[in-house]
């Protein structure tokens, strides 16, 4: 995994507090900077006209370094076991480890949204679910942990699971005697023998284990629940199956990325054509090796490779920019390694239908770009311009708009399906 999808992940995470803290307002995106990079990132300072007119052709590529390996602690303890209860391949791309009570009204909203996150993706995301009850909290969290623990040895833990969130409401009001029988009587809806249940519910061994699974968090030290791992990085902000959905999406793309920055092979002096078949139509883009020679090589190194391949227009803001490059779709993806701007004086964003690359500063260039509806003379300097749209400029303006500052569940974008290059 590239450090640069884990820092996307991190502000994603921080767009939202903690469970005890409620919501947070994601930090406003200028609709003067396309970025390719969360919002929470700031923005490169709007170039001067001295600076807009100082060419800037030494851009150097650099692959992004590896993650460093979680040590060997947090390894061992949020490592899969034998006696978990999880769902999901043991392959997936994602593993999220949840420590969780019962009882805690929290872990009722997140525990929900990480099974529903796992049937979205079935065959990317393992969610593994371990006992934490808060003793001193929640005067029932062990005696639940309990009747999930009878249900699972007749092969309905999830079953109870689901059904002790569902109405964590009514019996959490309940006395410990009271709730004893009303945990028995609702047996009755899973497929659960009764009296096996109720002789398991208080069996030594269920009780012992039960106990032991809030002495191992408190010897862990977890600050609460629920207390979620996704691939050996604490996730701490509300589980929204939006927000996860993004971090799944983005360690998905790391298998497509590039560990090496693309070797140069375009000839300054040829003519590159690039067409961009999309579900509303062909954009053709003549390129501008001259100008921009990394990120033209780097464009066509990608298309050739597949990476724009059935993707979306994931921001496209009416008078300002339609903008692609993200297999993920969230915005923050990259292909593995990052670039330089390059400039040219003769070239400004002083019309409709120019081609640059979006960044979250100058050495940022990766695989996103936008064209423009309009003349945005606040860009220049700061983002590389490497082609023109020659043909096709209806079907850039009949793009559905989507700005991904309103928030999650916008619709999806169109479709890039994907992108030819031609020499002529």
């Amino acid at each position: 995994m590239r450090n640069r999808i884990m820092i996307a992940v991190f502000f994603l995470m921080i767009l939202l507090l903690t469970a005890c803290a409620g919501d947070s307002t994601p930090v406003a995106e200028p609709q003067t900077a396309p970025l390719a990079t969360p919002p929470a990132i700031a923005h490169p300072p709007t170039a001067t006209v001295e600076e807009a007119l100082t060419p800037i052709t030494n851009a150097i590529c650099v692959a992004e370094a590896p993650n460093p390996t979680p040590p060997a602690e947090i390894v061992e303890i949020f490592s899969p076991q034998e006696e978990d209860w999880s769902k999901g391949p043991e392959d997936a791309a994602v593993t999220i480890v949840e420590y969780a009570d019962f009882q805690c009204p929290y872990c009722a909203t997140a525990g929900p949204v990480l099974l529903e996150l796992q049937s979205l993706y079935p065959n990317d995301v393992r969610f593994i679910y371990r006992h934490f009850p808060l003793l001193a909290m929640h005067d029932k969290s062990i005696l639940a942990a309990q009747a999930a623990e009878a249900a699972g040895l007749q092969g309905e833990f999830w079953g109870m699971h689901d059904l002790l969130y569902a109405k964590q409401a009514e019996w959490g009001r309940l006395s410990i005697e009271d709730f004893k029988t009303w945990v028995i009587e609702q047996t009755e809806t899973l497929d659960i023998n009764s009296e096996q249940f109720t002789e398991d519910f208080e069996s030594e061994e269920i009780t012992q284990k039960a106990q032991e699974t809030w002495e191992k968090g408190q010897e862990i030290g977890f600050p609460g629940t629920p207390f979620i791992m996704i691939n050996y990085q604490q996730f701490k902000s509300q589980p929204k199956l939006e927000i996860l959905t993004a971090i799944v999406e983005m360690i998905k793309l790391e298998k497509r990325q590039f560990t090496q920055c693309p070797p140069m092979t375009i000839d300054p002096e040829n003519t590159y054509i690039a067409t961009l078949e999309t579900e509303k139509g062909n954009i053709t883009i003549e390129l501008f090796p001259d100008v921009a020679p990394m990120a033209v090589n780097s464009f066509i190194f990608l298309a050739e490779n597949g990476w724009f391949d059935d993707i979306t227009f994931h921001r496209v803001i009416p008078d300002f920019v339609a903008q692609t490059g993200d297999p993920a779709g969230t915005g923050y993806g990259s292909p593995g390694y990052s670039f330089g701007i390059e400039t040219d004086s003769s070239l400004t964003f002083d019309r409709a239908g120019l081609v640059a690359m979006a960044n979250s500063g100058p050495d940022a260039n990766g695989s996103q770009f936008f064209i423009t509806y309009a003349p945005a003379p606040n860009l220049n300097g700061g983002y590389t311009i490497f082609g023109e749209v020659i043909e096709g400029m209806d079907v850039v303006q009949s793009l559905t708009p989507r700005n991904p500052n309103e928030g999650f569940g916008l619709i999806k974008g169109d479709k890039l399906i994907n992108v030819t290059i031609e020499i002529r």
